[in-house]
Protein backbone atom coordinates (compact mmCIF):
# COMPACT_ATOMS: atom_id res chain seq x y z
CA UNK A 1 0.00 0.00 0.00
CA UNK A 2 1.19 3.52 -0.85
CA UNK A 3 0.46 6.75 0.59
CA UNK A 4 -1.74 9.53 -1.09
CA UNK A 5 1.34 11.87 -1.18
CA UNK A 6 3.29 8.93 -2.90
CA UNK A 7 0.97 8.21 -5.30
CA UNK A 8 0.47 12.08 -6.62
CA UNK A 9 4.12 11.92 -6.79
CA UNK A 10 4.36 8.90 -8.76
CA UNK A 11 1.11 10.22 -11.22
CA UNK A 12 1.99 11.48 -14.81
CA UNK A 13 -0.28 13.45 -17.12
CA UNK A 14 -1.56 11.19 -19.84
CA UNK A 15 -1.36 12.80 -23.30
CA UNK A 16 -3.49 12.07 -26.48
CA UNK A 17 -1.60 9.60 -29.15
CA UNK A 18 -1.57 12.36 -31.14
CA UNK A 19 0.51 14.40 -28.34
CA UNK A 20 2.78 11.35 -27.86
CA UNK A 21 3.86 10.98 -31.57
CA UNK A 22 4.09 15.29 -31.36
CA UNK A 23 6.59 14.82 -28.72
CA UNK A 24 8.58 11.42 -30.09
CA UNK A 25 9.35 13.28 -33.32
CA UNK A 26 10.59 16.56 -31.07
CA UNK A 27 12.94 14.00 -29.33
CA UNK A 28 14.20 13.05 -33.10
CA UNK A 29 14.65 16.44 -34.34
CA UNK A 30 16.33 17.83 -30.75
CA UNK A 31 18.30 14.85 -30.81
CA UNK A 32 19.65 14.28 -33.91
CA UNK A 33 20.39 18.05 -33.47
CA UNK A 34 22.62 17.64 -30.26
CA UNK A 35 24.67 14.95 -31.97
CA UNK A 36 25.30 16.83 -35.38
CA UNK A 37 26.27 19.93 -33.29
CA UNK A 38 28.75 17.94 -31.13
CA UNK A 39 30.34 16.92 -34.12
CA UNK A 40 31.32 19.66 -35.66
CA UNK A 41 31.89 21.28 -32.40
CA UNK A 42 34.38 18.56 -31.10
CA UNK A 43 34.60 16.06 -33.49
CA UNK A 44 35.44 16.48 -36.98
CA UNK A 45 37.75 19.73 -35.99
CA UNK A 46 39.77 17.29 -33.44
CA UNK A 47 40.08 14.61 -36.53
CA UNK A 48 38.28 12.00 -34.29
CA UNK A 49 36.79 9.05 -35.83
CA UNK A 50 34.52 7.52 -33.46
CA UNK A 51 32.61 4.80 -35.14
CA UNK A 52 29.24 5.03 -37.53
CA UNK A 53 28.78 6.99 -40.56
CA UNK A 54 29.62 10.47 -38.91
CA UNK A 55 33.11 8.84 -38.39
CA UNK A 56 33.62 7.64 -41.95
CA UNK A 57 32.25 10.85 -43.38
CA UNK A 58 35.59 12.36 -41.02
CA UNK A 59 38.05 10.24 -42.15
CA UNK A 60 36.66 10.91 -45.95
CA UNK A 61 36.80 14.53 -45.40
CA UNK A 62 40.33 14.42 -44.49
CA UNK A 63 41.40 13.10 -47.39
CA UNK A 64 39.37 14.76 -49.90
CA UNK A 65 37.94 17.64 -48.57
CA UNK A 66 34.68 16.31 -49.51
CA UNK A 67 31.74 17.92 -47.23
CA UNK A 68 30.76 15.46 -44.11
CA UNK A 69 27.00 16.02 -44.41
CA UNK A 70 27.39 14.91 -48.15
CA UNK A 71 28.88 11.89 -47.02
CA UNK A 72 26.33 10.94 -44.55
CA UNK A 73 23.90 11.27 -46.77
CA UNK A 74 25.28 9.32 -49.24
CA UNK A 75 25.69 6.73 -46.67
CA UNK A 76 22.56 7.00 -44.49
CA UNK A 77 19.93 7.18 -47.35
CA UNK A 78 20.68 3.61 -49.10
CA UNK A 79 21.30 2.28 -45.90
CA UNK A 80 17.56 3.50 -44.95
CA UNK A 81 16.26 2.11 -47.97
CA UNK A 82 18.33 -1.48 -47.88
CA UNK A 83 16.84 -1.71 -44.34
CA UNK A 84 13.50 -1.34 -45.34
CA UNK A 85 14.23 -4.07 -48.56
CA UNK A 86 16.46 -6.45 -46.50
CA UNK A 87 14.78 -6.43 -43.14
CA UNK A 88 11.14 -6.87 -44.58
CA UNK A 89 10.52 -3.55 -42.94
CA UNK A 90 12.10 -0.76 -40.83
CA UNK A 91 11.25 -0.99 -37.34
CA UNK A 92 11.29 2.42 -36.31
CA UNK A 93 10.00 3.54 -39.50
CA UNK A 94 9.07 7.39 -40.62
CA UNK A 95 11.19 8.34 -37.26
CA UNK A 96 14.23 6.78 -38.43
CA UNK A 97 14.27 8.73 -41.71
CA UNK A 98 13.38 11.75 -40.44
CA UNK A 99 16.72 11.26 -37.92
CA UNK A 100 18.65 9.88 -41.10
CA UNK A 101 17.92 13.01 -43.17
CA UNK A 102 17.62 15.69 -40.27
CA UNK A 103 21.06 14.67 -38.80
CA UNK A 104 23.15 15.58 -41.65
CA UNK A 105 21.05 18.77 -42.26
CA UNK A 106 21.89 20.08 -39.38
CA UNK A 107 25.50 18.99 -39.70
CA UNK A 108 25.78 21.22 -43.54
CA UNK A 109 23.72 23.92 -41.26
CA UNK A 110 26.52 24.17 -38.33
CA UNK A 111 29.62 23.68 -41.12
CA UNK A 112 31.44 26.98 -40.25
CA UNK A 113 30.39 27.13 -36.65
CA UNK A 114 33.96 27.99 -34.37
CA UNK A 115 35.29 24.65 -32.46
CA UNK A 116 34.98 24.37 -29.22
CA UNK A 117 38.49 23.37 -28.65
CA UNK A 118 41.49 22.29 -30.14
CA UNK A 119 42.39 19.71 -27.33
CA UNK A 120 41.76 16.12 -28.92
CA UNK A 121 41.37 14.79 -25.54
CA UNK A 122 38.50 17.45 -24.32
CA UNK A 123 37.20 16.78 -27.78
CA UNK A 124 36.66 13.37 -27.32
CA UNK A 125 35.20 13.47 -24.02
CA UNK A 126 32.81 16.04 -24.65
CA UNK A 127 32.24 15.26 -28.30
CA UNK A 128 31.54 11.51 -26.47
CA UNK A 129 29.28 13.25 -23.95
CA UNK A 130 27.20 15.43 -26.82
CA UNK A 131 26.69 12.14 -29.15
CA UNK A 132 25.64 10.08 -26.57
CA UNK A 133 23.38 13.09 -25.07
CA UNK A 134 21.81 13.21 -28.59
CA UNK A 135 21.53 9.21 -29.67
CA UNK A 136 19.81 8.68 -25.98
CA UNK A 137 17.06 10.99 -26.70
CA UNK A 138 16.75 9.87 -29.90
CA UNK A 139 16.32 6.01 -28.71
CA UNK A 140 13.94 7.07 -25.99
CA UNK A 141 11.64 8.15 -28.42
CA UNK A 142 11.70 4.01 -30.35
CA UNK A 143 13.82 5.77 -32.90
CA UNK A 144 17.42 6.03 -34.48
CA UNK A 145 19.40 8.28 -36.48
CA UNK A 146 20.08 5.01 -39.13
CA UNK A 147 23.73 4.87 -40.35
CA UNK A 148 25.76 1.88 -39.48
CA UNK A 149 23.23 0.41 -36.94
CA UNK A 150 20.93 -0.70 -40.04
CA UNK A 151 24.13 -2.16 -41.60
CA UNK A 152 24.50 -4.42 -38.35
CA UNK A 153 21.01 -5.53 -38.11
CA UNK A 154 21.68 -6.50 -42.14
CA UNK A 155 24.41 -8.61 -41.11
CA UNK A 156 22.95 -9.96 -38.25
CA UNK A 157 20.32 -11.15 -40.12
CA UNK A 158 22.25 -12.47 -42.93
CA UNK A 159 25.36 -13.79 -41.48
CA UNK A 160 24.02 -15.12 -38.17
CA UNK A 161 26.98 -12.74 -36.54
CA UNK A 162 25.63 -11.26 -33.27
CA UNK A 163 24.12 -7.16 -33.26
CA UNK A 164 26.38 -6.00 -30.71
CA UNK A 165 29.59 -8.03 -32.24
CA UNK A 166 28.59 -6.79 -35.86
CA UNK A 167 28.24 -3.05 -34.53
CA UNK A 168 32.08 -3.37 -32.46
CA UNK A 169 33.11 -4.50 -36.30
CA UNK A 170 31.86 -1.73 -38.03
CA UNK A 171 32.85 0.83 -35.37
CA UNK A 172 36.09 -1.39 -34.97
CA UNK A 173 36.69 -0.78 -39.29
CA UNK A 174 35.77 2.99 -38.66
CA UNK A 175 38.64 3.18 -35.62
CA UNK A 176 40.99 1.47 -37.51
CA UNK A 177 40.66 3.53 -40.86
CA UNK A 178 41.46 6.71 -38.66
CA UNK A 179 44.85 5.08 -37.36
CA UNK A 180 45.61 4.45 -40.45
CA UNK A 181 44.31 8.25 -42.61
CA UNK A 182 45.62 10.03 -39.17
CA UNK A 183 47.50 8.09 -36.44
CA UNK A 184 46.88 5.51 -33.73
CA UNK A 185 46.77 8.77 -31.38
CA UNK A 186 43.96 9.67 -32.77
CA UNK A 187 42.48 6.32 -33.06
CA UNK A 188 42.67 6.12 -28.99
CA UNK A 189 40.51 9.52 -28.60
CA UNK A 190 38.38 8.05 -30.85
CA UNK A 191 37.85 4.52 -29.08
CA UNK A 192 37.70 7.22 -25.52
CA UNK A 193 34.62 8.91 -27.34
CA UNK A 194 33.47 5.67 -27.91
CA UNK A 195 33.06 4.57 -24.77
CA UNK A 196 32.21 7.93 -23.26
CA UNK A 197 29.12 7.67 -25.83
CA UNK A 198 28.23 4.36 -24.75
CA UNK A 199 28.32 5.64 -21.15
CA UNK A 200 26.29 8.63 -21.84
CA UNK A 201 23.52 6.61 -23.64
CA UNK A 202 22.92 4.67 -20.77
CA UNK A 203 22.59 7.46 -18.54
CA UNK A 204 20.30 9.27 -20.72
CA UNK A 205 18.10 6.08 -21.39
CA UNK A 206 18.39 4.74 -17.24
CA UNK A 207 18.70 8.01 -15.62
CA UNK A 208 21.34 9.69 -12.85
CA UNK A 209 18.80 8.81 -10.19
CA UNK A 210 19.54 5.61 -7.82
CA UNK A 211 17.21 3.87 -6.10
CA UNK A 212 18.04 1.50 -3.47
CA UNK A 213 16.68 -2.18 -3.01
CA UNK A 214 16.47 -3.24 0.55
CA UNK A 215 15.22 -6.97 1.51
CA UNK A 216 14.76 -7.47 5.11
CA UNK A 217 14.42 -10.70 6.89
CA UNK A 218 13.34 -10.24 10.58
CA UNK A 219 11.68 -11.83 13.38
CA UNK A 220 9.17 -9.50 13.97
CA UNK A 221 8.43 -8.96 9.97
CA UNK A 222 4.86 -7.71 10.89
CA UNK A 223 5.57 -4.68 13.18
CA UNK A 224 9.04 -4.14 10.95
CA UNK A 225 6.31 -3.88 7.66
CA UNK A 226 3.85 -1.28 10.00
CA UNK A 227 6.71 0.47 10.84
CA UNK A 228 8.19 1.19 6.86
CA UNK A 229 4.62 1.57 5.77
CA UNK A 230 4.10 4.51 8.28
CA UNK A 231 7.49 5.90 8.71
CA UNK A 232 8.87 5.71 5.72
CA UNK A 233 5.90 6.20 3.93
CA UNK A 234 7.01 3.69 1.05
CA UNK A 235 5.28 0.02 0.29
CA UNK A 236 6.32 -2.84 0.87
CA UNK A 237 5.72 -6.93 -0.56
CA UNK A 238 6.12 -9.85 1.46
CA UNK A 239 7.91 -12.41 -0.59
CA UNK A 240 7.67 -16.07 0.42
CA UNK A 241 11.24 -17.39 1.87
CA UNK A 242 12.53 -20.37 3.50
CA UNK A 243 15.73 -20.55 5.90
CA UNK A 244 18.71 -23.14 3.79
CA UNK A 245 19.23 -24.54 7.20
CA UNK A 246 16.19 -25.41 9.04
CA UNK A 247 14.02 -24.87 6.09
CA UNK A 248 11.41 -22.72 8.56
CA UNK A 249 9.39 -19.96 6.69
CA UNK A 250 10.98 -16.98 6.30
CA UNK A 251 9.57 -14.19 5.09
CA UNK A 252 11.30 -11.55 3.26
CA UNK A 253 10.56 -7.83 2.50
CA UNK A 254 11.00 -5.71 -0.35
CA UNK A 255 11.19 -2.31 -0.24
CA UNK A 256 12.61 0.33 -2.71
CA UNK A 257 13.76 3.60 -1.61
CA UNK A 258 15.31 6.76 -3.19
CA UNK A 259 18.66 7.01 -1.88
CA UNK A 260 17.87 9.89 0.29
CA UNK A 261 15.72 7.82 2.26
CA UNK A 262 18.07 4.84 3.25
CA UNK A 263 19.15 5.92 6.19
CA UNK A 264 15.41 6.44 7.36
CA UNK A 265 14.54 2.90 6.61
CA UNK A 266 17.54 1.31 8.24
CA UNK A 267 16.74 3.48 11.43
CA UNK A 268 13.46 2.17 11.34
CA UNK A 269 14.19 -1.57 11.08
CA UNK A 270 16.81 -1.47 13.53
CA UNK A 271 14.82 0.49 16.43
CA UNK A 272 12.06 -2.09 15.73
CA UNK A 273 14.11 -5.18 15.43
CA UNK A 274 18.42 -4.51 16.15
CA UNK A 275 18.84 -8.31 15.25
CA UNK A 276 17.45 -8.14 11.36
CA UNK A 277 19.21 -8.98 8.51
CA UNK A 278 19.23 -6.11 6.10
CA UNK A 279 20.33 -6.24 2.62
CA UNK A 280 20.81 -2.88 0.31
CA UNK A 281 21.31 -3.25 -3.43
CA UNK A 282 21.73 -0.33 -6.10
CA UNK A 283 18.81 -0.29 -8.19
CA UNK A 284 19.16 1.60 -11.58
CA UNK A 285 15.22 2.17 -12.66
CA UNK A 286 12.31 1.88 -10.62
CA UNK A 287 8.41 2.48 -12.55
CA UNK A 288 5.59 2.64 -10.67
CA UNK A 289 3.98 3.86 -7.90
CA UNK A 290 5.70 6.63 -6.40
CA UNK A 291 8.86 6.54 -8.55
CA UNK A 292 8.72 7.09 -12.30
CA UNK A 293 5.92 6.01 -14.82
Amino acid sequence: MVSAKKRRRGEQKEYSPQMRVLFEYAHVFLGAAIVAISFNLFLLPNQIASGGVSGVSTVVYAVTQFEPAFTQWALNIPLFIAGVVLLGGLKYGAKTLVGTLFLPYVVFLTRNWEPATSDPLLAALFGGIGVGLGLGIVFRSNSSTGGTDLAAQVINKYTGVSLGASVFMMDGLVVLSSAIVFNIEFALYALISLYVTGKTIDIVQVGLGRSKMAMIISDQQEQVKKDILEKVDRGVTKLDGHGGYTDDERPVLLCVVNHNEVSRLKQVVKATDPGAFVIVSDTNEVLGEGFKT
